[in-house]
């Protein structure tokens, strides 16, 4: 008896196809790929994004240590580690965007220093942390202060500039030099740079790295809701508890 084979379907075949096509499209390997099209971060629309992600799967055991005690330090460290985990989203935006989006982070670190110095964890659970290499046992380390640092840009921005304004000042006479050697940074850049187009970039990362433990979208995620597809432009948070809603475009 003679036939035509037909050739069954393999669910998964166009998944890997699509994730080696991105491992040739930026250089990495299959698994690398597989991990990125997995993440629930921004679809890899946007190369350069892709290629940074991916370098950052990449990294030796010792350059994650060394991420994460710069995220472990605050004020200056952890707004610094942060910019350069969520750089810019071109292809759908302007998200994430700014020249000055780690100033401005900073600048509400510095704000709590000065005015909730109970809200930063102690400074051995932090260095445990960072020692880990792991990023998201610094950001579950550091939750508290990143969740008060986000709210801050609900608030006031005129009342907000006075507040950075007055933590500055303090922090150029604290007798902790490491606070001090910060905020006289930080008011040399605070005197002398405009941070206003900085600020909604500064919000898209604080709410990119607070929604991660709670598996959900940041800015730039695509969401289909009301049967079309929306972009994901912010998070809107309370003081506890998960996302308490989206703002999308």
């Amino acid at each position: 008896m003679t036939g035509t084979r037909t050739r069954q379907p393999v669910p998964d075949r166009a998944r890997k196809r699509a994730i080696r096509a991105l491992a040739a499209r930026l250089g990495v390997a299959y698994s690398v790929a597989a991990r990125l099209l997995a993440d629930r971060n921004p679809p890899f629309t946007d190369d350069h994004r892709a290629w940074i992600f991916a370098a950052r799967e990449q990294r030796t055991f010792h350059a994650r240590v060394t991420d994460t005690r710069l995220a472990a330090d605050l004020p200056l460290g952890r707004a610094a580690h942060l910019v350069r985990r969520f750089p810019p989203l071109r292809a759908i935006g302007p998200l994430y965007a700014g020249e000055a989006r780690e100033t401005v982070i900073a600048m509400l670190y510095a704000v709590l220093l000065h005015e909730s110095p109970e809200l930063l964890p102690p400074p051995g659970e932090l260095a445990w942390a960072a020692g880990l290499g792991e990023e998201s046992a610094v950001d579950l380390t550091c939750a508290a202060v990143d969740r008060a640092a986000r709210l801050l840009l609900d608030e006031d921005r005129w009342r907000l500039w006075a507040r950075i304004d007055a933590a500055v000042a303090a922090g150029e006479s604290a007798p902790d030099r490491r606070i001090r050697d910060a905020a006289i940074t930080l008011g040399r850049v605070l005197r002398s740079t405009s941070l206003r187009d900085s600020v909604d970039g500064a919000r898209h990362i604080l709410d990119a790295v607070l929604v991660e433990p709670w598996e959900g979208d940041p800015p730039g995620a695509r969401v289909v809701t009301d049967g079309g597809l929306r972009t994901v432009t912010g998070v809107r948070w309370e003081h506890t508890g998960p996302p308490a809603g989206y703002d999308l475009a």
